[in-house]
């Protein structure tokens, strides 16, 4: 056996997420003692509220938890979940529609695994979350990019999406709000593409993790609400990591037709069966519980976003168009690229997220992490002193 084929050529093509890549990176110089601020990780800097704690202290001591449950998940969880996806998506499904997954990343996978044959095409508005293709290429599909950059406010038209429409296409994926771009579609448009998508005959894989993270008094309506009609050919992708800071805890789930479920379901058992119990207590716990702690995190991120926003567009040579939702920033550096700093001249946002590492020891992903160069992804899911601070070392590395 040769090296060139001790790993197989499906897996040998997956690429490690940048986002956990960078991150990882960042972790390591801090633990060499280099103060650097990072702005990698999609997480949330708060601890999981302590409600949400103390259903899991109360599972983990009960021995039925120490057990398998059925491989789709807790019957209660599931029924929680359908409760917040007819509150917040408008969508009524039974619980049989629901299946419990290891976070959002299996969710997004097993979606694809279930609707893609080999060289079915899957349109991917652009920038997206680097996640997306490796899941998308593991079912053996075709990903076809649309983008929209800053001047769009990263939001794709119907033109677009049905320029990019083929013969073999059959998903569409939507994601709003979007990672990494922060980008909230209004009904208009989520109603305008969903009826595309519906007059076509598209299924739609719908990643609604940042539903319940947005600003301005916008909200993120789902397709399914806006079209009911798609209900049949949509699977809706969410999960407690985002809005309830529980990241670790590793919960998400998918929602869709009894058919597509229940396939999905079957990949699972054999994948992974079920979700850790003690997670699912804590996450039914988070459904089911007070709910002001979403909105103090949620106030709380809403005032890092107008200040590295307002900070950012300081710095000449970067353009940061205000997102509506998540807790991402995504500016066009483009500005900066080609020009000298501190003696090296990046031409890509690969190198300048480098350099920006090298000389102002802050850590941002860079664009080629979720489709073209020229832009760096910000996650301000950070305290508000090194958030702050962060932005100052740009802006004197970049004056």
């Amino acid at each position: 056996m040769t090296s060139a084929n001790r790993v197989s050529q499906r897996i040998s093509a997956i690429a490690e997420s940048a986002t956990l890549k960078v991150d990882a990176k960042a972790k390591e110089l801090q633990a060499a003692g280099r103060p650097v601020i990072s702005y990698a990780a999609g997480e949330p800097d708060f601890a999981t509220p302590e409600h949400i704690i103390e259903a899991a202290i109360v599972a983990v001591r009960d021995p039925k938890n120490h057990h398998y449950t059925p491989a789709a998940g807790l019957p209660e969880l599931r029924e929680a979940i359908a409760a917040k996806t007819k509150r917040d998506s408008g969508l009524e499904i039974p619980a049989s529609q629901v299946l419990v997954t290891n976070g959002g990343k299996q969710a997004v996978y097993q979606a694809f695994a279930t609707l893609l044959d080999p060289g079915d095409e899957v349109i991917v508005p652009t920038p997206y979350w680097t996640t997306y293709p490796e899941a998308i290429k593991l079912a053996g599909g075709v990903q076809v990019d649309v983008f929209a950059g800053a001047d769009q406010e990263y939001l794709v038209t119907v033109d677009q999406l049905e320029a990019a429409r083929t013969s073999r296409t059959k998903v569409l994926l939507f994601v709003s709000p979007s990672n990494p771009t922060g980008a909230v579609y209004s009904p208009e448009q989520v109603r305008a593409i969903g009826e595309w998508a519906e007059a076509h005959g598209l299924w739609v894989v719908s990643d609604e993790i940042y539903q319940n993270l947005t600003y301005d008094g916008v909200s993120a309506v789902s397709i399914v609400d806006a079209v009911p009609a798609l209900a049949d050919r949509t699977v809706l992708v969410n999960g407690v990591a985002k809005t309830y800071a529980m990241t670790g805890w590793r919960v998400g789930w998918m929602v869709g037709p009894a058919d597509v479920i229940k396939a999905a379901g079957n990949l699972q058992s054999h994948l992974s069966s079920n979700v850790s119990n003690v997670s699912q207590r804590a996450a039914l716990a988070a459904l089911t519980g007070p709910q002001d702690c979403v909105a103090e995190m949620l106030a709380a991120f809403d005032r890092r976003r107008r200040v590295i926003v307002s900070e950012l567009n300081k710095i000449p040579g970067i353009v940061t168009p205000t997102p509506r939702g998540a807790f991402y920033v995504y500016p066009d550096v483009t500005g900066l690229l080609g020009k000298t700093w501190g003696g090296i001249t990046p031409t890509t946002s690969l190198e300048l997220a480098d350099l920006i590492l090298e000389q102002a020891e802050v850590a941002a992903v860079p664009g080629e992490a979720f489709g073209p160069s020229g832009f760096l992804r910000f996650s301000y899911a950070l305290g508000d002193e090194p958030l702050r601070e962060g932005v100052q070392r740009l802006q004197k590395l970049f004056a």
